[in-house]
């Protein structure tokens, strides 16, 4: 085996541990299949409310389905009267469970076709879209791109790579392993997008990071590991809310996966996103609310 080939598998190892780490042990699909449908998450009877009057859209994490990203957020979102929705996007064959992984502008193109489905369900004319990580960002290739900024009102990013990430700096390590971008290209293309610098993220934020129309939120932890620097998750615009947790609770010490699945700060924060009018002050107590 050619040396660079020896080198190559412990850096592939290491980024896929690293991007591994974004997502908790998965339980059976079934059982947490049935747990959301039971918590009234995922009905396609659901109406919106005068109070709440568009449906929302939680979009995963790379190696994150529709189920297991959200088992947090989505009851957090269906107790307080919103209609809520979960895509699955990104599959690659053979792998089940751990989606995110496909190219990201047909990752962009399954949203578009899902929130058609859930529009077309719920009688509303927009939704709002919540995503977690890759889930963050790619939507806005779907609101730039794909004509989703006349269907949704607003994106919410929790952690999202906005602008990729060099996971730590490893990323940025690939160049000196002949091979190693092809690769990871060939057999993990939703991964690929999302290193800093790829021609799908060039391609994305050419121009300007949001269109108009759409109101945009990024909640950032200063403690992510996995999207690096943090501050590269912020986007720049006119109706631009970026957030950091630990302006709202200094002792949230929150990382990326945390902030997604478990911080009721962060949810509290994704709640006043959705209805500004009626928005609350985030704070520690919040966990609590």
């Amino acid at each position: 085996m050619l040396p660079w080939k020896r080198a190559l598998r412990p850096l592939a190892a290491l980024l896929l541990a690293a991007a591994a780490a974004a997502v908790p042990a998965t339980a059976a699909h079934a059982d947490s299949t049935a747990t959301a449908s039971s918590s009234g998450w995922n009905d396609y009877r659901c109406k919106p409310s005068a109070a709440h009057p568009r449906p929302v859209v939680l979009v995963h994490g790379t190696f994150g389905n529709s189920v297991d990203n959200w088992l947090g957020l989505a009851p957090y979102l269906t107790v307080r009267g919103y209609c809520v929705f979960s895509v699955d996007y990104g599959q690659l064959p053979g792998v089940p469970l751990f989606n995110g992984l496909g190219p990201i502008d047909k990752s962009a193109a399954q949203l578009s076709t899902f929130v058609d489905k859930v529009l077309a369900a719920t009688g509303a004319a927009e939704a709002d879209l919540v995503g977690h990580s890759q889930g963050g960002m790619m939507p806005r290739y779907y609101l730039k791109f794909l004509g989703g900024a006349a269907k949704v009102n607003a994106l919410v990013g929790i952690a999202p790579d906005n602008h990729g990430t060099t996971l730590s700096g490893l990323a940025n390590l690939l160049p000196y392993f002949p091979g190693a971008e092809d690769l990871l290209s060939a057999a993990t293309p939703g991964l690929a997008d999302q290193v800093a610098g790829s021609a799908f993220l060039t391609k994305l934020n050419a121009g300007g990071d949001t269109v108009a129309g759409v109101r945009y939120t990024v909640i950032a932890t200063k403690y992510d590991e996995v999207v690096t620097p943090w501050r590269t998750q912020y986007l720049s615009g006119s109706d631009v809310h970026n957030v950091l947790l630990q302006d709202l609770c200094p002792v949230d010490l929150s990382e990326h996966v945390a902030i997604g699945l478990l911080d009721r700060i962060a949810f509290h924060e994704v709640a006043n996103a959705l209805d500004p009018a009626h928005a609350t002050s985030t704070t520690c107590a919040s966990v609590f609310s």
